[in-house]
């Protein structure tokens, strides 16, 4: 009999990788108790584990074979120096305040504190017609990325970068937008995938891309670090506005901009009309811990039957959300003090260091590198190479862990991501490793 047999179980369906596991430690399948419940038929749609999961769980596997080396680790995004001392004793106040009947709080508007939203709107969007009431403040912008796709449903098209940030991927597969993946093409059947290569300056060629109701883009990009000019994101507007389509345009690294392209797509004339724009705190502040973001919704825009989009984005936050952390609000606050502001850029210009030593780095191994300028993110080539090749010979030999590109979209193939997040004699030892071995 076959160990499947105790429930109308479907091997082919199942698309993760040989070595994951859908089973609890010690158990059988055999053995396993069935409800009569049926598999959410979108995840089963899921082409492999989500992308950072899945290289940490091969980050693991390299230490067990390697148990005395050394790991550097600039794959995840992930913020490593600590969080200025003016927002941590914020934070710290306020959270010390909770335990008097004075500063005690419950719970706060599901939208966020109003005086952190009106800070938001003065801080990022200052004379861009912003208003606090338009700001949501959520618990990071990965979140408001599914949150968004609860407000949009099921039925609407969906066009992403590609190479594209997983999450707007994967929740619309989930949502039940993408269909069926094909094998032949590796996309899936009912997304756009908007090709962003060197060949066309990181930007779709919008004459052939198909109109979909719903546009992802994300600027400067994650994972290739290009940051779109004014020329660009105005072609981007015009084409939503012709088409009637809404851009979901994620800013999470406008900080990083250093030559001048927009920081937010609400600069581009038109565009309140037509953009939701989410951000976060994350990689501002050294957030990734503590959580907040936030997503602007303009009053300006309108689904086909001339209902506010920002109505109902505001119950569907009322309906799945409490509101962000009071304490993780208090410390987001600080943060855009004119003291907590220089405090938290001081520390982005230490990323933006190491990207440049590790533009260096690669260039020097000639190779053709991109991004490092206005994102954290080094954006690299390797011809005639597969991505998760590369990831584990990089691995291998030098026990620096990356980011595969073709995680990121097939147009990410032959390509990795490199995060310059990660303490300077660290970024060091990775460039001193990388030459040994590649030079």
């Amino acid at each position: 009999m076959s160990i499947f047999s105790s429930c109308k179980f479907v091997p082919h369906a199942i698309l993760l990788p040989p070595k994951a596991s859908l089973k609890t430690p010690n158990q059988s399948l055999a053995t396993v108790h069935c409800t009569k419940v049926v598999r959410n038929v979108n995840l089963e749609k899921l082409r492999h584990n989500y992308l950072f999961p899945e290289i940490e769980a091969r980050a693991l596997e390299h230490m067990k074979k390697y148990p005395d080396a050394n790991i550097i680790r600039l794959g995840i995004g992930d913020t490593t120096e600590p969080i200025p001392d003016i927002i941590t004793s914020n934070m710290a106040e306020y959270a010390k305040a909770l335990s008097t009947r004075k500063g005690y709080k419950g719970y706060g508007a599901e939208q966020g504190h109003k005086a952190l939203r009106k800070a938001i709107a003065e801080s990022f969007y200052k004379d861009l017609g912003v208003k606090d009431a338009e700001v949501f403040v959520s618990d990071g912008s990965q979140c408001d990325i599914s949150r968004l796709q609860l407000l949009l449903g099921s039925s609407v098209s969906v066009a992403v970068q590609d190479p594209n940030f997983p999450a707007y991927m994967d929740s619309s597969v989930i949502i039940g937008q993408a269909g069926d993946f094909l094998d032949e093409t590796l996309k899936y059947k009912n997304i756009e995938y908007m090709t962003c290569g060197p060949h066309n300056n990181f930007f779709p060629d919008l004459s052939t891309t198909s109109r979909t109701d719903i546009i992802f883009f994300c600027s400067p990009n994650n994972p290739t670090g290009h940051a779109a000019s004014h020329e660009q994101l105005t072609q981007l507007v015009e084409f939503a506005r012709k088409n009637g389509s809404i851009i979901v345009y994620d800013s999470a690294y406008s900080v990083y901009i250093t030559d001048g392209s927009p920081k937010s797509i609400y600069e581009i004339p038109g565009s309140r009309e037509c953009a939701i724009e989410i951000s976060s705190f994350s990689k501002i502040a050294g957030f990734t811990g503590v959580r907040l973001g936030w997503t602007v919704v303009p009053d300006e825009l309108y689904y086909a039957n001339k209902v506010p989009v920002i109505h109902d984005f505001d119950r569907i936050v009322c309906t799945c959300f409490n509101g962000a952390s009071s304490i993780a609000q208090a410390g987001g606050l600080a943060c855009l003090s004119p003291e907590g502001f220089k405090a938290v850029m001081s520390v982005v210009d230490y990323y933006k260091e190491n990207a440049k030593i590790l533009v260096e780095t690669f260039t020097s191994l000639g190779l053709v590198v991109y991004g490092g300028v206005n994102a954290p993110y080094v954006w690299v080539h390797f011809p005639g190479s597969r991505s998760w090749d590369m990831f584990s010979d990089i691995l291998n030999k030098t026990h620096i862990i990356t980011v595969p590109g073709s995680g990121f979209g097939p147009g990410g193939e032959g390509y990795i991501r490199v995060t310059a997040f990660g303490q300077r004699e660290n970024i060091l030892e990775a460039s001193v490793r990388l030459k040994n071995v590649y030079l």
